[in-house]
């Protein structure tokens, strides 16, 4: 029935800051960007190597996220990396503050997790 993740959606609190963020920073490429005139706000479609995509919207006034990591609905969104050294290294060098790397105690893959400019907590999920 399901085949995959298409996209996930993200509301952002500045648009400049996380499209940059998140084409410049985590580069992903941009496949579309439109500006919704009737709401005032952006829409970016974004993509990731294996097909799926980001949603980037911008809203006037959206709320911020209500309690961290807990809160009910999506916790975090994970990014699968080859080498996870290489990426925390490269998200430091962009002053984005890293936690350190762990161990998933089932799978015993490394992991660990950032924020983007607005608190989503992301993580990243060394598949090799």
């Amino acid at each position: 029935m399901l085949k995959g993740i298409h996209h996930v959606a993200i509301i952002c609190g500045n648009y400049p800051r996380s499209k940059a963020f998140y084409t410049q920073v985590l580069g992903l490429k941009i496949i579309a960007e439109n500006y919704r005139q009737a709401r005032d706000s952006y829409k970016l479609d974004l993509a990731l190597p294996d097909g799926s995509q980001i949603e980037l919207f911008s809203f006037n006034a959206a709320p911020p996220r209500p309690s961290f990591p807990e809160a009910q609905g999506l916790r975090h969104l994970a990014f699968k990396v080859d080498d996870i050294n290489q990426v925390v290294q490269h998200l430091q060098q962009h002053g984005v503050e890293v936690e350190s790397i762990r161990v998933d105690e089932y799978t015993h893959k490394q992991y660990t997790f950032f924020s983007d400019p607005d608190g989503l907590p992301l993580e990243l999920y060394q598949i090799a």
